[in-house]
């Protein structure tokens, strides 16, 4: 016999034995407790009750388990629970399956943020480098070069920042990381890193742009500390790497465009294209489109072994120009008798800053190319990534797909107009 409800409804009308047994068709508990059995003999509980907004309403309890005594008997008492869970919340005035959709809804969000969390985790720096260096660096590298790419970052990132989550990692944890850097014990020469370091840098550069391409990572503090790395681990101004400082530059190439002589432009031009020495000495006349203003190196020649296009200045235009004519195929031909045919020799730029007298202050190298990068780093001239491509370190290709290639190749014109534009001004402009 069923119980009486305070209202005069009753209670608890089916017994485990009926739940067990009954045919098809709809069997009241009583309260609103509906046990449904289809034809094929499938069960399910079901409540229907009237919402606080007036509104009457069914609620799915579950499939009601009917295989033996024992689960009926417990499929009966879950259904009752969660009936009596329900009128609980309608005394308080809330709607019993409006409230379990919301709870649904928070545990699907709060599954997605542990997800989320998961893979945030599992996304660590190590491993985006990794996975960069896998698609990117191995297939647009020589064997070497994306052997000493990778290893340049395991060697200087500190386990406990390498192993971190990558959206974790901020400026300041990097920048800290970077200034406490030393020389790898397997280091073949010791002594400054601050040329180690920047391209360190610049590779951190690449690996968080494209987390944030791939949507590991929301931020970018390898950009973030582009100058306060060059105020902590400044460039070694001595060594392998020693270059004139940028603000000096303005005064040198005044001198250098009043001295005559091959070697002279030729050591111009490689300044204004920010060009590898070798790259200079060698350049084609096959090579140039003076219409279109581009010096487009073969990959042969190129350090990363693709071809590499260069953007020229009205200024490089110019002394092209002036070129024409003293040999079929070399634009720097040497003068030296016994030698023609033959591009002019390391030696003849070397001598270029002999006669300028700042052979002590900077090497070809770094005139022509730390010079640059560091004016253009310093000054934010152009994006980093901007800034590399016109070092032929090609990062530009494989950072982000969606760069426009056009507007891509105006911004590098554009530096390298620039760069033409700041080494012309007047030396009195120095001062400012």
């Amino acid at each position: 016999m069923g119980k009486k409800a305070a209202k005069g409804t009753t209670l608890n009308l089916l017994e485990a034995r009926e739940v067990l047994t009954v045919k098809a068709g709809q069997h009241s508990d009583g309260g609103g407790l509906i046990l449904r059995v289809s034809d094929d003999g499938n069960a399910s509980w079901v409540y229907r009750y009237t919402a606080p907004s007036g509104r009457r309403r069914e609620m799915g309890l579950g499939k009601a388990l009917r295989g033996t005594l024992k689960q009926a008997g417990e499929t009966l008492r879950n259904a009752r629970d969660a009936v009596f869970s329900a009128d609980v919340l309608l005394r308080q005035g809330l709607d019993p399956l409006a409230e379990r959709d919301k709870n649904r809804e928070a545990a699907k969000q709060a599954e997605q943020a542990r997800k989320a969390e998961r893979d945030r985790e599992r996304w660590t720096l190590a491993r985006a480098a990794r996975d960069y260096h896998e698609r990117v660096i191995e297939r647009t590298r020589t064997t070497k070069h994306a052997a000493q790419w990778i290893a340049s970052l395991e060697n200087h990132m500190p386990p406990a920042l390498w192993y971190s989550p990558i959206e974790d990692i901020t400026p300041r944890m990097l920048l800290q990381a970077l200034e406490s850097a030393t020389n790898h014990e397997r280091a073949r020469r010791a002594g400054d890193l601050g040329e180690t370091l920047r391209r360190v840098r610049q590779r951190l550069d690449a690996v968080f742009e494209d987390a944030i391409f791939h949507e590991r990572a929301t931020t970018n503090p390898a950009a973030g500390v582009r100058r306060k790395l060059a105020e902590v681990r400044p460039l070694d101004t001595k060594g392998k790497f020693a270059a004139l400082d940028y603000g000096q530059a303005p005064a040198l190439l005044a001198r250098l465009r009043a001295m005559p002589g091959t070697a002279a432009r030729c050591l111009e031009f490689a300044v204004l294209t920010a060009s590898r020495t070798t790259e200079a000495l060698i350049a084609q006349w096959s090579e140039i489109d003076l219409e279109a203003g581009v010096w487009v190196i073969p990959a042969g020649r190129m350090k990363a072994r693709e071809a590499h296009t260069v953007y020229l200045s009205a200024r490089a235009v110019a002394i092209l120009k002036a070129q024409a004519g003293q040999d079929q195929a070399l634009i720097f031909p040497s003068t030296q008798k016994g030698r023609e045919g033959k591009p002019l020799s390391n030696m003849a730029l070397l001598a270029v800053l002999d006669r300028l007298n700042v052979r002590d202050e900077t090497t070809v190298h770094g005139l022509c190319r730390a010079t640059f990068s560091t004016w253009a780093n310093d000054t934010g001239a152009a994006r980093p990534d901007v800034i590399e491509a016109c070092l032929a370190h090609n990062e530009q290709n494989t950072v982000r797909a969606a760069y426009n290639r056009a507007g891509f190749a105006a911004e590098r014109r554009g530096l390298l107009a620039a760069w033409a534009d700041y080494l012309a001004r007047p030396a009195i402009a120095l001062a400012a």
